[in-house]
């Protein structure tokens, strides 16, 4: 039983990522016909830096997820301090309504979003898809705040006021650095969906592309072999920002169960 386990679970990941590492092969093939090997080569990696389109895209991809991510930790942070401070009542209204751009598919918020813009007669470009990122970026770093806020000292914050702390100066002092962990979690959730994001992006942006909606365009002509290269770099960036994230978590677990001990 539990050698077919293990040969279950080696099947589901190599049809996972059995063509994630046929991808990454392939972008170091020197040859631009797939069916043949050419040889190892970073040949497609220089012609990427080459592709202009591609570097705007680019641009565009990396602009929009900071620009995202920074709204999005400020107005998170400032959502959960607010949520978690609401009567029990209150407090499970707004974290439903905080659930819901998290649950829907991401083609409903895409259109409905694109509709608010139609509406609104918003020219669908770089403004909007940054707007749309930031709307669901938001509730990760939310719901990243929230753990920390639950666990920390409630009387801490009264205590700093009560000994003559301004509020503005206490949530500085004695709040944020108790729920720094969370706020950085969130923030790199939110770079993270927003690097990758195209469903979205491709419902409210016209003008503008970024790296997702160029490879999209890509793959309805020809596919040309930079976008192996391309892909690859983003597959590896994801992944990176993916095992910080994971490895924050279980630091931050492992120092509660040290407390707690």
């Amino acid at each position: 039983m539990k050698t077919l386990r293990r040969l279950y679970l080696a099947a589901v990941l190599l049809f996972l990522y059995a063509p994630i590492v046929v991808l990454i092969v392939y972008s170091f093939n020197a040859s631009e016909t797939r069916a043949v090997w050419g040889g190892l080569s970073l040949k497609w990696y220089a012609e990427l830096l080459r592709d202009e389109s591609i570097m705007q895209a680019l641009y565009v991809t990396l602009s929009v997820a900071a620009l995202a991510t920074i709204a999005a930790t400020l107005l998170g942070t400032i959502a959960a301090i607010g949520i978690h401070s609401m009567k029990s009542g209150m407090r499970a209204l707004f974290m439903n309504i905080t659930n819901l751009p998290m649950l829907m598919p991401d083609i409903v918020t895409g259109i409905s979003l694109m509709i608010l813009f139609l509406f609104a007669q918003v020219p669908r470009g770089y403004g909007t898809m940054l707007m749309a990122h930031i709307t669901f970026d938001t509730p990760y770093v939310i719901f990243s705040v929230l753990p920390r806020l639950k666990r920390m000292d409630k009387n801490l914050y009264e205590a700093a006021l009560d000994l003559g702390c301004p509020p503005a100066k206490a949530l500085r002092k004695v709040i944020l650095p108790e729920i720094l962990p969370g706020v950085v979690t969130g923030a790199l959730l939110s770079f993270t969906m927003s690097l990758d994001d195209f469903v979205i992006s491709y419902f409210t942006s016209v003008r503008t592309q970024n790296l997702s909606m160029l490879i999209y365009s890509m793959t309805r002509r020809k596919v040309p072999p930079t976008i192996n290269a391309l892909s690859t770099i983003m597959f590896l960036t994801v992944l990176a920002l993916l095992l910080l994230i994971t490895g924050r978590s279980n630091k931050a677990i492992t120092k509660k169960g040290g407390f707690r001990r």
